[in-house]
Order: C-alpha cells, then structure tokens, then sequence
C-alpha cells in the first residue's frame, strides 16, 4: 500500500503520468493489433463523480442537478481496441480532463466556439490518434466505431483529410444532402435491399436512484432489422460553409414489426467504407453492435473497479490511480470473453502460476480437476464471485468475473503466506 501511494503521490510535475503509465500496455496492444486484418477502435466518454471529495483539487465540471447544484468530476474519453469477435486487445487512448462551465462573459453562441475548445474535440483527438497508429501497421485496417455524440461534420472531414482509418458512427442529425433532401428520408426512400436478425439482450428493471432514471425490464428477444443504403453527399452546416460536402454511403436498420410494448430498433449508420453489398452493410451493422464492449468496460471500471470511490488530493493523482485500474478492468474483461471465444487455449495465458495454485486447490476441494484450459479456470474464478455453474447456466459475466477475481487475489495473499 506504502509503495502504491508513493507512486500516486509524486509531484505534479514528475514523469508519473497517466500517458506514461499506459504506455506499455499501449505498446503491447498495438502488437496484438498487428495479428489481426481488422481492428475496431471504439471510442466512449464518460463521467467520473467524485462531487464527494471536497479536498479534491483540479476536478471540473460533469453534470448540473435541477436546482443548479454543479456535481464535480472529471470526463474520461477513451479508444478500447477489439477485434471484430468482440475481443478486446487492449486500451490505446485515455483522456481524462475536468471540463470547466462556459464562462459568463464568453457571449459567443455554441456554433462560434471553435471545435478545439469543445468537449467534441476528443472525437477528433481519437481519430488522429488512430491515424497515427495505422502508420505502423500498414497490413492491419483500422475502423473507428463511434456513438451518436461523434456526428461532427469536423469529424468527417478529418477523416477526408486522412483516409488510413475508417470511420463508422451512428447518425444523430438529419443532416442536408447535396440532393436538397434530408438524409434519414434520402436513404428511407430507397427499395429494401435485405433483412437481418439480430440477438437483442435482456434487461433487467432498475428502480429510480437519485441520478439515475427508473428503467423497465426488457425481455431479451430476436430483432428483425429491414436494410436500405445509399451513398450521400452531406452539406456542410451554415457555420462551416467553406467546407466541401463528405461523401458517405448511409445505411439505415429498422424494426418494422416491434413486439407490443418494445422501441423498435431504429439505426441510421454512417460509414467511409464501400457498401456494394447486403453482406457489406450487414458487417457494419455487426460491428457498430460491438460498440457495447466499451460500455462494458466503463461499467467494470465503475462498479467493479469502483473508480469513483478513489479520495485522492487532486485530480493528477485520480488520472494515475484511474490508468492503473483501467488495465485491470481491460483484463477481467479479456478474462470473461476470451474464456468463452476459445476456451481451449492454456490458462496461464492470464493466470499466475500462484493464482492457478489456488485455483487447483479450490477445484480440489469440490472434487474437481486442476483448470487445464482457460475456460476452466475463468469458470473457477467466477465461483468464487458466487457462480453456480450449472450445466444449465451460461458462463459467467462480467460481474461475477471481477467478484471471483478479486476474492482469488485474497486468497493468494493467504496461501502465500501458509508457508511463514
């Protein structure tokens, strides 16, 4: 513990950065982009409250309550590399900053604040990241894969400016094509081109929490989506009318026929990449589904890493204590999908040889074998967490992956000791 605070504590100014603490896993997951013929790079923000932290320097600005009570904290932006399995290999980017209220003086309407002193800017920020890294592996495709928040016409002119990474982002404007018509209706006037079923997940109900809306369950269900898509010319908006129109091919996804009392799906995705086919269009709606992965990672991070509980003195000290427990949320995550993509591969992939110690004593114990394979010894884990692990349940969760984990580190630090 001595020696994590003296990390966490150095000065300001001292090396001991959030950048440079990731950097070696940045490293390590750019090598394992380089196996792989398509990498998604994922791109979420979120916000880290720490408004119960009044001894807490440097925070800013993440939310204002009806009564106008600012809540403090600091906003995370982060690029989370998968495969198109949905394997995760690893974070390249994190920026962590504490966004500050606009300034009662600053009179300049939203549309006449430059895009650089927005908080929109790390859409870009990401994007020119990524560019970077294609430079070093020039046999590896990059896609970004962003949400509704990315839908900047600034974004999609960077990416004309440098081609090298894709870009495929959830539509939130009807924006104006060169065509003199809207885009949702450009692209929803055209004829059917295919039909695709899709999984959607259960949801279960969550009751109203302070900041939190009450949301009801959600049966989980199998979703046919209607495909159209086309090819668009976008209109600059009215303040960035130097810019040329961006050609993007749109492709829309619709629920037409929603069980009683479900929303129906409803996706308009844009895309630099060439949509010749159904099976093209299908692709990008398969790997804008995988943009989830990261929302999974932000909830491992938070609720299982509990980010948000950190009492640091400032906010330097947050971002180096947030880049250490980012790897780790990085890893239960790789520990929960990788055991059930391939199972068979070798445990001590992601195990310690102590940690698999414990997990053949534990195993013994219930009269089992010794994990010989990765999924074993995940499941093993994740029983510690209080999996069943009946042959009728379907392997372990994320959550009950950080519980196993974390009771395994306790017991390692026991059985370390049985022989003092």
């Amino acid at each position: 513990v001595k020696g994590f605070y003296r990390l966490i504590d150095k000065p300001d100014d001292s090396a001991v950065t959030m950048d440079n603490i990731l950097r070696p896993h940045r490293e390590r997951t750019v090598r394992r982009m380089k196996a792989h013929d398509t990498v998604l790079c994922i791109q979420d923000g979120t916000d880290l409250n720490y408004s119960g932290r009044p001894c807490c320097d440097g925070l800013g600005v993440v939310g204002t309550n009806q009564t106008g009570a600012q809540s403090e904290g600091l906003h995370l932006h982060s690029t989370l590399a998968i495969t198109t399995d949905g394997i995760p290999l690893g974070l390249l980017l994190a920026q962590c900053t504490a966004e500050q209220p606009k300034s009662k003086e600053d009179d300049r309407p939203s549309f006449a604040v430059p895009i650089e002193e927005k908080q929109t800017f790390a859409w870009i920020k990401g994007q020119r990241d990524c560019v970077e890294l294609a430079g070093q592996m020039p046999n590896t495709r990059l896609v970004s894969v962003l949400d509704r928040g990315a839908d900047l016409f600034e974004l999609f002119d960077e990416q004309r400016k440098d081609p090298r990474v894709e870009l495929l982002v959830r539509a939130k404007y009807n924006r104006g094509t060169t065509e003199d018509g809207k885009l949702f209706d450009a692209v929803g006037e055209t004829e059917v081109r295919g039909r695709l079923d899709i999984r959607v997940g259960r949801q279960s109900a969550r009751a109203k929490k302070s900041k939190q809306k009450a949301r009801p369950g959600r049966p989980g269900r199998v979703a046919t989506l209607t495909l159209r898509y086309k090819r668009v010319e976008l209109r600059p908006p009215s303040y960035l009318r130097d810019l040329k129109p961006v050609a993007l091919w749109v492709i829309q996804a619709v629920e037409e026929e929603p069980p009683k009392g479900a929303k129906p799906i409803r996706w308009f995705l844009l895309t630099s990449l060439n949509i010749e086919t159904v099976k093209d269009a299908e692709t990008c709606l398969r790997w804008y589904s995988l943009r989830w992965r990261i929302e999974d990672w932000h909830r491992v991070l938070k609720t299982g890493c509990r980010v948000e509980e950190f009492a640091h003195r400032n906010a330097e000290r947050l971002r180096r204590a947030l880049a250490i427990y980012m790897v780790v949320a990085w890893r239960v995550m790789l520990m929960t999908l990788l055991g059930r993509e391939q199972p068979e591969l070798p445990p001590e992939l992601l195990f310690s040889d102590l940690e698999l110690e414990v997990l053949g004593a534990f195993a013994k114990q219930r009269r089992k074998l010794r994990p010989r394979q990765l999924d074993e010894a995940v499941r093993l884990a994740a029983q510690l967490g209080g999996y069943l692990a009946r042959n009728s349940d379907p392997p372990p969760g994320h959550q009950l992956v950080w519980k196993g984990v974390t009771a395994l580190q306790i017991m390692c630090v026991g059985y370390a000791l049985r022989g003092g």
